[in-house]
């Protein structure tokens, strides 16, 4: 059984080839399977901790190229339903000179017309949470009916068996018909929430601030609160402490999925802590900075999945980096 399950989309980037060009002027890209609860699954996996990935895809090749590589690397995909008619999505990026992602949508298709949309809460198979510590889930498919439902029945399953949740904000307001609906749909789901995962213009967005310890008191059953700031660093609250921890300094190359890899590499180490996590803030310390180590080195190379390191080589950094 899975120690994290991950709820949510599975796609294609398709990222620019052409940097600092705006999406008009784009004369080639290059795809990438991504998608933040499908990146989480897999940087899971690749540090060492069993994940499955539940989510929509079409009845497709590019459904079936990204079931295959989830299969690949170890994610367990009984939890992945296929659409007759709707497309697996692809979203397009654009980026800056150093590398820095722009979503800018989705070619011709709506977004709603896509198979992640399309997500059937009574297909799923909650009985594998009896088993599992952790759920992810981002907000993405809080946009669609169907997923919206499938999310909603995951998060009251999760809380009857006691998992704990992980919530990543993961704002994009290209996925939503009605982005003013958001704020209000995020903030239903929060009250499931053990640790909230947002960055700072998010934190700001929705919460209007970017302590830790305000938001804390609006939400104060969460247990951990991590704000990401790029390379600003990160400033979180987990358990009784709060402090801030800066990035590690690398060449970067393609920031894409480099949340995902931090979210990753936190949840690896919750699973192996248990709630010590939350309890001791040097435990705690040595989390973030294991998180951070994981999401600097996915900058280091293109794509999302495909550029998340091993926990062999997140240790030699580690050690390099005097950690």
């Amino acid at each position: 059984m899975s120690q994290v399950i991950c709820i949510g989309e599975i796609l294609f980037d398709d990222l620019a080839e052409q940097l600092g060009r705006p999406l008009e002027d784009v004369t080639s890209w290059q795809s990438y399977p991504g998608g933040a609860p499908a990146n989480v699954a897999c940087g899971l996996v690749k540090l060492g901790t069993s994940a499955a990935f539940w989510g929509c895809v079409g009845q497709d090749l590019a459904g079936k190229e990204l079931v295959e590589l989830l299969r690949t690397i170890g994610v367990n995909t009984e939890g992945i339903q296929y659409h007759e008619t709707a497309p697996t999505r692809k979203v397009y990026v654009t980026r800056s000179l150093v590398g820095e992602r722009h979503f800018a949508g989705f070619g011709k298709i709506n977004t709603t017309q896509f198979a992640d949309t399309r997500l059937q809460a009574d297909l799923l198979p909650l009985s594998a949470l009896k088993k599992a510590q952790y759920l992810v889930t981002g907000t993405l498919g809080l946009a669609y009916r169907d997923s919206r439902q499938a999310i909603l029945k995951t998060l009251a399953s999760a809380q009857q068996q006691g998992v704990k949740v992980f919530v990543d904000i993961n704002w994009r307001p290209v996925f939503w018909t009605n982005p003013e609906d958001a704020p209000s749909m995020i903030e239903s789901i929060l009250s499931h929430a053990t640790i909230l995962k947002c960055s700072d213009e998010e934190a700001q967005w929705l919460f209007a601030t970017e302590d830790p310890s305000v938001i804390k008191g609006k939400f104060p059953h969460l247990q951990g609160i991590l704000i990401t700031a790029g390379e600003k660093g990160c400033t979180y609250c987990i358990g009784a402490s709060q402090t801030h921890q800066s990035v590690f300094r690398v060449n970067t190359i393609d920031t894409t999925g480099a949340g995902d890899s931090f979210v990753a590499g936190f949840l690896h180490q919750c699973c192996q802590m248990g709630n010590d996590i939350f309890k001791d803030a040097n435990l705690a310390q040595k989390a973030i900075i294991y998180a951070s180590a994981v999401g600097a080195l996915t900058t280091t190379q293109a794509g999302a999945i495909a550029a998340q390191p091993t926990a062999e080589e997140v240790q030699r950094f580690l050690i390099l980096n005097r950690h």
